[in-house]
């Protein structure tokens, strides 16, 4: 008799965590639920399941939601897949580089979501079909031109650039703000020259700009 695969279900609203239990595989067994970030660690600490479905957008902790979980929680040889009604590449990206080896939108049905924790207990990565084209198009973008690069990286001061690193990857001002022992109203401060300087006009382009130089 084959082993169910384990899981672990993180979402802040009880009745989507419910349904979603209700309309997995009979394949999957699920140890456990938690609604906070906080919650989410000590759960999966404990219970060590296959697979944890994640939300991306989580209360408690320093704010940094499902990426946040993934960063500070000892996951052992527990996988993630990211489970959010998000789409944004800011959420994509940030929990992605966290750690996280899929992410499905919550329009996924019971059979959807089901395949996709047992591929991501098998070891390879799955996203929502309108996401696979983003993440192929971010990750596998090629190279600006080093001196290019380097030209418009010299616009930046040291803290700038570590400061575009950080916002890039995901994080939240509130952690970039405890990462470099900084206040938020400065990260706020240094998030606005690094976009008028390279002439952006959001994280998002941010984010895709530090992923066409291969930055992160």
């Amino acid at each position: 008799m084959t082993e169910r695969l384990t899981v672990v279900i993180v979402d802040d609203h009880s009745i989507f965590r419910s349904g979603l239990r209700a309309d997995l595989d009979d394949a999957l067994e699920v140890l456990g639920e938690a609604a906070t970030v906080d919650e989410a660690i000590e759960t999966i600490e404990r219970l060590q399941p296959d697979v944890v479905l994640l939300d991306v957008h989580l209360p408690g902790g320093q704010g940094g939601g499902g990426a946040e979980v993934l960063r500070r929680a000892k996951l052992g040889r527990t996988r993630a897949l990211a489970l959010s009604v998000s789409d944004s590449a800011e959420d994509v990206v940030g929990v992605i580089r966290a750690g996280a080896r899929g992410y499905i939108t919550k329009g996924s049905s019971g059979p959807q979501v089901s395949r996709a924790v047992a591929t991501i207990a098998g070891g390879d990565a799955v996203f929502s079909p309108r996401l696979a084209g983003f993440v192929l198009d971010a990750f596998g973008a090629p190279a600006g031109e080093q001196a290019e690069t380097d030209a418009e990286l010299d616009r930046l001061s040291k803290r700038e650039r570590e400061v575009m690193r950080f916002i890039a990857r995901g994080f939240a001002y509130k952690e970039v703000a405890a990462e470099l022992f900084i206040s938020i109203k400065t990260v706020e401060t240094h998030v606005s020259a690094v976009l008028r300087k390279l002439q952006l006009s959001s994280r998002h382009e941010l984010t895709a700009w530090a992923l066409e130089r291969k930055l992160l």
